[in-house]
């Protein structure tokens, strides 16, 4: 692609040529800098920018200009470029203006006037933001090319793979795209062999499992070291803590995941709650920003791969993985986290990955477009799907056991769901069985009152429906409660079997199983609440209690 730029507008032409100065000192580099003193004519020089195919990364703009304040140039602006990252330069009296403008025009930031020094006040804000253009821009595609049936488990793992571990790739569903079937005819590929991976570099792999993709994709799935201080088994919110924290400490850290980082977060489209990030923020950015982090403090991220089972050898712990090789460490800390449910009812497991999916599913979301989408769920994941699936899907259906969503999902959520025309609630309802040939095309609702029944044409189904730890590859020794997640802490010696398992002197610290040495945080936790933020910081947490175990053996 072309260099692409940076813009800034300001009335005052002092101001303009000190950031300008500072812009280009620090981005002359990867971006072009252009600047102006008016709001009418960057209207019209922005305007030639997209007409010539030009990118536009970031645009700053002064708030107080005589022709059209700031807030009111960067909402024209970003009918323009909408992807370009945009801040508002302000005074302190501005900012009730800037603060409004997050919410009516996404305002990215808003910088008060003076940013002096530029290395603590400017640069690090502007480095984030194009960091996160950089990562959404898409300009024309080269990369990845996956082939595959639009309605195969297969296919549909892949390219889940392939998100959520934000490798970007273009999908050629082969009943549809000539250049699919052209690529096959060439490569003498018979379409019973999909899926099929295309390397910019014109290697493919021919319906590879994960391990293989992975490798290919230069992920690491084999561990480098004899023994580690502690292995974190499970890279959602919780883990990718645990090993900012281990790695950030100097503890010879590693990280298992099985599927891709983030996990059910991670696929979440838009965490709106979360501290520090007013806009919100997707799963996928989440986890990125967290890996990022993560192995810049030097800890080893193995994905993907799973683990079968622990063993316990006087204080060392060893982890055997599904590949049947072995980790030894001396701790671990557990935060493998929840799956959804599955929904027992006829063509479930038959159309699973051809139309009936489990979680967001976003890879999936663009193949919903002008059809009729049903969302089984009432908490937040469910209503966080919907909101997401109701830019591509002409309706989106909510389908909950309960009468409304008030008592399961967040406030903030049912008010978008009120404001959004194509999503309407199914109350007291359930699913009872779907229908098709090779992919979904119908399901049947039951009403809970009349026990009425409806079938109703479905492009997808996404479900939703309450959480079950990921614990059966656990070891018994491991107390669990009677839904099977981990007990930890105080927990484990008020329970029976904690106290003719537990012999330490001391008490089980508050995120330690019922194996000394061996922790828990996160969903997969008994009692833990289901929030990211809590996941977060227990993760934290977890990396304390591992020294305080770690300085007695």
């Amino acid at each position: 692609m072309t260099t692409p730029y940076i813009f800034v507008i300001d009335d005052d032409p002092q101001v303009l040529r000190a950031v300008t100065r500072d812009l280009r000192s620090r981005y002359r580099k990867d971006y072009r800098i252009l600047s102006t003193t008016s709001a009418r004519e960057a209207l019209e020089e922005l305007t030639e920018c997209r007409n010539k195919g030009e990118e536009v990364a970031l645009i700053i703009s002064d708030q107080k200009m005589p022709e059209l304040n700031g807030v009111d140039f960067l909402e024209k602006a970003n009918t323009i470029y909408p992807g370009s990252r945009k801040i508002l330069l302000t005074a302190y009296s501005d900012t009730e203006a800037a603060i409004k403008a997050i919410n009516e025009i996404q305002l990215d930031y808003y910088l008060l006037k003076p940013w002096d020094p530029p290395e603590e006040k400017l640069y690090p804000v502007i480095d984030d933001l194009l960091g996160d253009w950089l990562h959404h821009f898409r300009p024309a595609f080269r990369g990845l090319r996956v082939i595959g049936y639009q309605f195969s488990p297969r296919s549909h793992a892949i390219k889940d793979f392939l998100s959520g571990n934000l490798f970007p790739y273009q999908w050629l569903d082969v009943e549809t795209s000539k250049e699919a079937q052209d690529l096959l005819t060439v490569n003498e590929i018979e379409p019973s062999s999909l899926p099929v991976i295309f390397f910019e570099d014109g290697d493919l792999l021919i319906s590879p499992d994960l391990v293989e993709l992975a490798e290919r994709l230069g992920l690491n799935p084999k561990a480098s070291e004899e023994l580690y201080d502690v292995v974190i088994i499970g890279a959602g919110p919780a883990g990718l803590a645990a090993a900012v924290y281990g790695g950030s400490e100097g503890l010879k850290t590693l990280l298992i995941e099985r599927k891709a980082p983030g996990g059910q977060a991670g696929t979440s489209s838009r965490i709106e709650n979360y501290l520090g990030f007013p806009k919100g923020l997707s799963g996928q950015d989440l986890a990125r920003r967290a890996i990022t982090q993560a192995t810049r403090f030097g800890i080893e991220f193995l994905s993907p791969q799973e683990v079968n089972r622990i063993e316990f050898i006087d204080e060392y712990k060893v982890i055997h993985l599904a590949d049947g090789a072995s980790i030894n460490s001396r701790s671990v800390v557990v935060t493998t986290g929840v799956n959804y449910r599955e929904l027992n009812a006829p063509g479930m497991k038959r159309f699973s990955g051809a139309g009936i999916y489990y979680g967001a599913a976003t890879t999936e979301a663009a193949n919903c477009t002008g059809g009729e989408v049903y969302v089984v769920g009432g908490g937040n994941s469910a209503g966080q799907g919907a909101m997401y699936l109701s830019k591509f899907a002409k309706k989106v259906y909510i389908v909950i056991r309960r009468p409304d969503l008030s008592t399961s999902m967040s406030q903030y959520l049912i008010d978008q769901i009120d404001q959004t025309p194509n999503i309407e609630i199914v109350p007291a309802s359930e699913v009872v069985e779907a229908f098709g040939e090779n992919r979904l095309e119908k399901i049947t609702l039951r009403k809970m009152d009349t026990e009425e029944q409806e079938l109703v044409p479905a492009t997808a189904l996404f479900i939703f429906i309450g959480a079950r730890p990921y614990t059966e590859w656990i070891p018994e020794g491991i107390l669990r409660d009677d839904r099977g997640f981990l007990l930890t802490g105080r927990d484990i010696l008020s329970d029976e079997r904690g106290k003719r398992v537990w012999k330490r002197e001391r008490d089980p610290h508050f995120l330690e199983t019922s194996i000394p040495g061996v922790f828990a945080a996160g969903d997969v936790r008994s009692g833990a609440m289901n929030r990211v933020a809590s996941a977060v910081g227990e993760g934290a947490m977890a990396i304390s209690f591992v020294h305080q175990y770690l300085e007695e053996i």
